[in-house]
């Protein structure tokens, strides 16, 4: 039995994870369970802060009696449940969604992906030079976060973010149908006219880099953004009374990014505009 921060009992589920007895909270899913057993369940769209979407299909299990794979982000563990997360069948899957994925979209910002493409034999390029992409170049119209579709795999976090679970502002949606589905604000118009208030609360939660603070987007066009140069540092924001905790990216004495801790309290990995962006004020520019 284990207890919520509230301290209400929680039933500990008893499972087979590959083979082994796993115990996890009722409530868990089952890649909470892989996580706490050590298993490296790969994952593009499934994040910490928000509602899981099921949009990647990386992180798909075999469960017994199931006539589908199933996606370990938002299934729900339960008791006496027989799991499987490295048969055939699952890496063949895995497989397939890391080619396609990355047959179509520009990857090269995504986190652990050339390792995953590795592990799991994946060849993207086994499809052609004619697989269809959209070859769209970055949106630059706006002096705080650029908009790159051509890294986007529609996972919907940035809907969400800025949606109902989140911000309430609804300036990003999903545009089109089919492969010409995209994100885009009302009327596909620049970021300057639509309803966007400049949180960034959607760049915080993009997987992929297909939404990027502009300063990383000019290093790395540039040559100089270098993440292992980079230092964090965890502070309180001083805008306002209510205690926001920034974690200030530094490289060469610079602030490049600013982020929110997932597990604050107050935040939750949100922030405003003054949190996240306005920053300058502290730069050494002298």
């Amino acid at each position: 039995m284990t207890v919520t921060p509230l301290g209400i009992p929680r039933r500990l589920l008893e499972f087979t994870l590959d083979g082994r007895e796993a115990r996890v909270p009722e409530g868990s899913t089952i890649l909470d369970a892989c996580r706490a057993a050590g298993e490296d369940v790969p994952t593009l769209c499934e994040g910490d802060t928000l509602r899981p979407k099921n949009a990647c299909r990386v992180c798909v299990v075999e469960v017994e009696g199931s006539r589908t794979l199933v996606p370990a982000c938002s299934r729900k563990a339960e008791a006496g449940m027989v799991v499987r997360t490295g048969t055939e069948r699952v890496r063949h899957s895995r497989r397939i969604v890391l080619e396609l994925l990355a047959s179509s979209v520009d990857l090269s910002t995504t986190p652990r992906v050339a390792e995953w493409i590795k592990e799991y034999e994946a060849k993207p390029d086994r499809f052609g030079p004619d697989a269809a992409r959209l070859n769209e170049e970055p949106r630059v119209d706006n002096d705080l976060y650029v908009r790159d579709y051509d890294k986007c795999i529609l996972c919907y976090k940035c809907v969400d973010a800025c949606g109902d679970q989140w911000q309430n502002s609804f300036a990003i949606s999903v545009a089109g149908r089919g492969f010409g589905a995209r994100i885009a604000v009302e009327h596909d118009a620049p970021l300057t006219d639509s309803a966007c208030v400049y949180c960034g609360n959607c760049v915080e939660v993009c997987p992929t880099g297909a939404l990027s603070f502009k300063s990383e987007f000019d290093m790395r066009a540039a040559g100089t953004w270098d993440e292992s140069k980079q230092t964090e540092t965890t502070t309180v924001c001083a805008y306002c009374g209510v205690g926001c905790n920034l974690t200030l990216h530094v490289q060469d004495n610079e602030i490049v990014k600013v982020t929110s801790p997932h597990d604050n309290p107050v935040t939750h990995g949100n922030l405003c505009i003054k949190g996240r962006f306005g920053y300058q004020h502290v730069q050494n520019r002298g």
